[in-house]
């Protein structure tokens, strides 16, 4: 049976390309949801086995919220993907940029794009938020739209026959989003040892608590990659944390898990998978065509 891969947007969002990327070689169904609660929600009722799900981004930072729906939902990561994220202005084929009096993307995107579009901006161009890079530029096709561009991936443009109007706006070339891959149906690593996790835990409001759980990381050689504090709802002034961990010896970081336990509380290893490769700010993105052909993709409408 296809796999079912739940992605926030629609066809031709950086979710798919990063599905297409670590799904390599198989086919599948896209089930496109309108927010990351619907996307969550997928999982949840069977309407997908999988799912994409974008965590941190190089120049905007963590998106805070998938950090608590990724524990609350028991889904276990099964593994990561780094994509280079270039965006490029697109619009209805014959559109010159001099036209242009809208630019609808998601609001990441437009961020990520900011030197370019202020530019844009002190021209009386209007720029609006929208749900997803994709669905603008899907929207600017379906309802042939004039005078209005969209901020989208080179794949959103073939989807959707629209042109390139400029190509690679963002501000920062060395701009990357970390995707997880998550499921409900099967954890850890087929064929190779695992040398990443993402935990959390909750620890006491004491002076030196969490310096205590981090030295004894340290003294396991447990490299610790990424670290985010995140309030408990309820419970003033006490904080979850979610710690990505790497590591080359299994045996080691099980042990540096069991030592760190008693200074912790409610301890959950949210998965276990190999490092995504990171990609360099000079590695080429792959090619819309190439992408298409990478792996063939049913998309199914999903809204919840």
């Amino acid at each position: 049976m296809d796999k079912k891969i739940a992605i926030q947007g629609v066809s031709g969002s950086f979710h798919e390309i990063a599905a297409r990327h670590y799904f390599n070689g198989g086919t599948f169904q896209l089930v496109q949801c309108n927010s990351f609660n619907a996307l969550f929600d997928a999982l949840k009722f069977g309407e997908a086995n999988y799912a994409v799900v974008a965590i941190e981004n190089s120049v905007a930072g963590s998106i805070i919220p998938n950090y608590a729906h990724i524990k609350d939902s028991g889904l276990k990561i099964l593994g990561e993907v780094y994509l280079r994220i270039e965006q490029h202005l697109v619009g209805l084929p014959g559109q010159q940029i001099d036209e242009v009096k809208e630019i609808h993307s998601h609001p990441m995107a437009i961020e990520q794009c900011g030197e370019y579009l202020n530019s844009l901006r002190r021209k009386g161009v209007r720029i609006i938020d929208s749900e997803d890079t994709a669905l603008s530029a899907k929207r600017i096709s379906e309802g042939e739209l004039r005078d209005v561009a969209g901020i989208s991936s080179r794949l959103a443009a073939e989807i959707y026959h629209l042109e390139i109007l400029d190509e690679g706006i963002e501000t920062n070339k060395k701009n990357f989003t970390r995707f997880l891959i998550l499921s409900a149906e099967e954890n850890g690593v087929k064929g190779a040892m695992p040398n990443k996790s993402g935990i959390c835990f909750k620890l006491p409001h004491e002076q030196g608590s969490l310096s205590q759980a981090l030295s004894v990381l340290a003294f396991y050689k447990i490299n610790l990659t990424k670290i985010q504090s995140l309030p408990i709802v309820g419970q003033e002034w006490q904080y979850l944390f979610y710690v990505d961990l790497v590591f080359s010896d299994y045996e080691k970081y099980r042990l540096a898990l069991k030592a760190i336990e008693p200074l912790t509380s409610e301890l959950q290893v949210l998965g276990e998978y190999r490092q995504g490769e990171r990609p360099t700010a000079n590695q080429p993105v792959i090619p819309s065509e190439q992408m298409l052909n990478r792996a063939g993709s049913n998309p199914l409408n999903h809204q919840l």
